[in-house]
């Protein structure tokens, strides 16, 4: 097989009339050769940091969309499943993503649970993550969430650690606004990477100290604006992620629409493609083709390098994707779950408190930090309860795993005027969260996930809506086209509802992201993501 075109060596910074040669899956040869084809051959995209399962998608059907992007390889925490089924979910979705020629990369999780003060589906110690890391297709030890555990020497996990440097793979990091000595200490642990960060200081901090950044843009958290000024001086050490990608985004773009946003900042399209394409492949040490004769056949064929508009995708030098028509077919899987709780009733919602003041969670838009505000309480015979007029609404999660009393606090900007909303994609131990605007609206959303095992639910008075995620609760068994459709409904009848933020369910998902400051929702209780430790939500 033969291609031409304008071929975009990324490694050589040039730019050559050519053709490229494949034979049996790899280059054969990369030849230049004048011809009036114009469209543009380069290296396909990879994602360096990506959970699949927040897109709701199986990674067989996220790969059906990404291709049509130029995606040829993700670099995936399974984490997601592994807080609700362990070892058995990470070995599912390895086994899952081999039945399609699409490049997964996955890593070994290293906080299953995340954190002591919640309750998931499974533990992983430091014995599985040897057996993980063991595995050639366990490429990394995923990030390492529990940063206050190596900044006070915990023995477990820096075990983790160091079967990661026994085994010679590479150590994600997650360190959101740790700087100074404490990310020094951090950095020196042999952590090498940070997809946390939110302001440019930050981020030039850490590349300064020799980690490598990556710049995020996904469905809730957007840091690209504050941190693509980094990419022109720091290129050789930055990456393109998603983190977590909602499946009606990923029908939109993936990290093609980074490259444009990108390049329409005057920023050199080399450097841009050296961060998208190559920095992950090197750093990771992963089995994708960079262009160069003799690699693996992974590349793509744009329009042209403005708006990274994809006509053709190959992996292997097999045609995945053409025109925007992805040619990766749906594969047969076996479910697994892990869903226990029973149904609630609105009572097992309510708070009986003399309160005067309690502690509020503030979401921010397109953030997974939140702030925490201080309000007034509105009481209804002693129970606390949602005000929709001040924006202060109830919010819960209920423990999945066995029955136990849901935990309750209150947060802001969710903006919901009626109803409530409700999800078990619950970052990380995916247990049930809802916020809405009574008691009773949140128990009718809590009960449509129990019901379906998992999913995401949007109810009325009148009406419910509801896209089951019938794997692990946190994915779907169905196509990425019909998946997306569904959760864009979702999405839209949550805004309907009266919700301003840009991405309410991904939003709803962090709400209970313990290691991500400063206040969140556990199924245990209120708790400070900065001073880690829970907190009352009783302020006065």
């Amino acid at each position: 097989m033969i291609i031409k075109g304008q071929i975009v060596d990324v490694k050589n910074r040039r730019i050559f009339k050519g053709e490229i040669e494949v034979e049996n899956g790899k280059i054969k040869s990369v030849v230049e050769k004048e011809h009036d084809v114009e469209q543009f051959i380069m290296p396909g995209f990879v994602d360096a940091h990506i959970h699949i399962e927040s897109s709701m998608l199986v990674p067989s059907e996220f790969a059906q969309l990404a291709v049509n992007h130029g995606t040829v390889a993700t670099v995936s925490d399974p984490h997601e499943i592994a807080n609700v089924l362990g070892v058995e979910g990470v070995e599912f979705m390895i086994e899952n993503g081999k039945q399609t020629p699409f490049k997964f990369n996955f890593g070994a999780p290293s906080c299953v649970p995340a954190t002591a003060f919640e309750s998931a589906g499974a533990i992983i110690d430091s014995s599985g993550i040897k057996y993980l890391l063991s595995n050639p297709d366990i490429k990394y030890l995923a990030e390492m969430m529990n940063y206050p555990g190596v900044l006070f020497d915990d023995e477990e996990v820096l075990q983790k650690i160091a079967w990661a440097k026994h085994f010679n793979k590479p150590v994600d990091g997650h360190a959101p606004g740790v700087l100074g000595d404490d990310i020094t200490k951090y950095i020196g642990a042999g952590i090498s990477t940070d997809h946390e960060c939110f302001t440019y200081e930050e981020g030039l901090e850490k590349l300064q100290k020799g980690m490598k950044v990556l710049i995020r843009e996904g469905s809730a958290a957007k840091n690209f604006e504050a941190l693509i000024d980094l990419l022109p001086e720091y290129y050789n050490d930055i990456m393109f992620c998603s983190d977590d990608k909602h499946p009606d985004d990923l029908i939109l773009g993936h990290i093609n629409s980074l490259c444009a946003r990108a390049v329409a900042n005057d920023i050199d399209v080399f450097k841009v493609l050296q961060a998208a394409c190559v920095n992950p492949v090197e750093h990771y040490n992963l089995d994708v083709g960079l262009l160069q004769e003799g690699d693996f056949a992974d590349f793509i064929v744009v329009k042209d390098l403005k708006d990274f508009e994809v006509i053709l995708t190959y992996i292997n030098g097999n045609l995945v994707s053409e025109n925007g028509q992805s040619n990766i077919q749906s594969v047969g899987f076996k479910n697994l779950n892990n869903f226990k709780a029973t149904k609630k009733t609105a009572s097992d919602f309510k708070v009986y408190s003399d309160a005067k003041e309690i502690r509020v969670i503030e979401a921010l838009n397109g953030q997974l930090v939140t702030n925490e505000h201080i309000e007034q309480v509105t009481l209804d015979t002693g129970n606390l309860v949602s005000n929709a007029k001040s924006d202060v609404l109830k919010i819960a999660v209920v423990n999945r795993y066995k029955d136990e009393k849901p935990a309750i606090a209150f947060i802001k900007n969710f903006g919901l005027k009626e109803g409530a909303i409700a999800s078990s994609v619950a970052h990380d131990s995916h247990n049930i969260i809802a916020v809405g605007v009574s008691d009773e609206m949140i128990s009718k959303a809590v009960n449509e996930i129990i019901e379906h095992k998992g999913g995401i639910t949007a109810v009325t008075a009148s009406e419910a809506n509801t896209v089951p995620l019938p794997v692990a609760g946190i994915m779907s068994d169905q196509d990425g086209e019909t998946v997306g459709k569904a959760y864009a409904s979702l999405d839209k009848k949550a805004k309907q509802m009266g919700s301003s933020l840009d991405a309410p369910y991904m939003t709803l998902s962090f709400m209970a992201l313990l290691v991500i400051p400063s206040l969140k929702l556990s199924d245990k209780g209120l708790f400070n993501g900065t001073s880690f430790e829970f907190t009352n939500l009783k302020y006065s």
